[in-house]
């Protein structure tokens, strides 16, 4: 069986995040020990023990030659008793900056570097999240072009649920690296739900295009339901209330649902129409056309049997759009009534 190459590709960039985060850095794991919190021997040098504990927590040479080893240093003092002299060792405990170990603009709270970002340490990945961010706004010209052109294109299917596919773990994948960096730009937090709604508002429209009412309807009611929270949270922020209508968990739940179904019903090759799902025929209307743009002699590829439950879907979708919709409005019920 020829499994769907968004599938592989959504697999592959969700298997990579450990390794573009610093999963591989012993002391995400606590297991990168301070040598230089112990007592030393008299006479060693504790200026190794810092060199040593710093390499283990990700930095490297020059961090250690350019940090002082009053941070770990070790008071030694004699003090008298009972006419006999003992050795007391004061230890303080390491204070190294945290700004040697990480790269360059990431959060007071971001772990240590990992294996790729110490192997390229210039690169700026403080930035890396409003990068994925962008690529997303870019892939959607791109998308919408390569779903009418050229004309003859068999593959048009799997590449169109690959790319949006992509663009979708992107949106996971940016917010995923910025809280674990902690790192947050004002542009960046206005941006990435703009560039959500545009990317799923494209798709659904192409596919209303190609479906007729049986998908124009759903994508009306996701929409209009968009348009109506970001309106209401844009009031609401203004009244410094925004918390009360902050993204819940059904719009999480909503959100996939809409993201899986568009991957799905994008799959589907040209040619296949929605006489081929049996229980559309008890729709009437509704339940005819899709077969896309047909070219005699040329046989697309994707996967004919998902339109179905891609349909199921995505009805699904609006459904919880509703649901979660209704919960903020009645979370901003009494402002919006002028009780509060």
């Amino acid at each position: 069986m020829k499994y769907p190459m968004n599938v592989i590709a959504c697999v592959s960039v969700l298997l990579s995040s450990p390794v573009m985060s610093s999963s591989f850095s012993p002391a995400v794991f606590g297991r990168a020990p301070s040598y230089a919190n112990k007592v030393p021997n008299k006479g060693v040098n504790n200026k190794n023990a810092e060199r040593m504990t710093l390499l283990l927590r990700g930095g490297s040479e020059d961090d250690s030659s350019n940090n002082s080893i009053n941070g770990a240093g070790v008071a030694l003092s004699a003090v008298s008793n009972g006419g006999e002299v003992e050795e007391t060792a004061d230890v303080i405990p390491s204070t190294t900056s945290s700004s040697s170990t990480k790269a360059k603009g990431v959060g007071p709270n971001a772990p240590p570097p990992g294996l790729i970002r110490r192997l390229f340490p210039k690169f700026p990945w403080h930035e890396l999240p409003n990068y994925l961010t962008y690529v997303r706004c870019i892939s959607i010209p791109i998308f919408l072009g390569l779903s009418y052109y050229p004309t003859i294109m068999p593959n048009r299917a799997p590449v169109l649920s690959l790319l949006f596919a992509l663009a979708s773990v992107t949106d996971w994948f940016d917010g995923f690296l910025a809280r674990r960096w902690d790192v947050t730009s004002p542009f960046g937090a206005f941006l990435d739900p703009v560039a959500d709604k545009l990317m799923v508002s494209t798709a659904l429209i192409v596919l209303a295009g190609r479906y007729g009412g049986i998908c124009a309807i759903p994508t009306a009611i996701i929409m209009a339901r968009e348009v109506g929270v970001s309106a209401l949270r844009e009031w609401m922020a203004q009244r410094g209330a925004r918390d009360s209508v902050k993204v819940g968990m059904q719009g999480k739940v909503k959100t996939a649902l809409t993201m899986v179904s568009i991957t799905l019903m994008l799959l589907v090759p040209e040619g296949v129409g929605l006489e081929s799902v049996g229980w559309t025929k008890y729709l009437g209307v509704l339940g005819v056309g899709g077969a896309g743009n047909v070219v005699e002699g040329v046989v697309n590829d994707g996967v004919a049997s998902v339109l179905g439950p891609s349909l199921i879907m995505l009805f699904a979708s609006a459904f919880v759009t509703i649901t979660s919709g209704s919960v903020y409005f009645r979370a901003a019920a009494p402002a919006l009534m002028g009780k509060e």
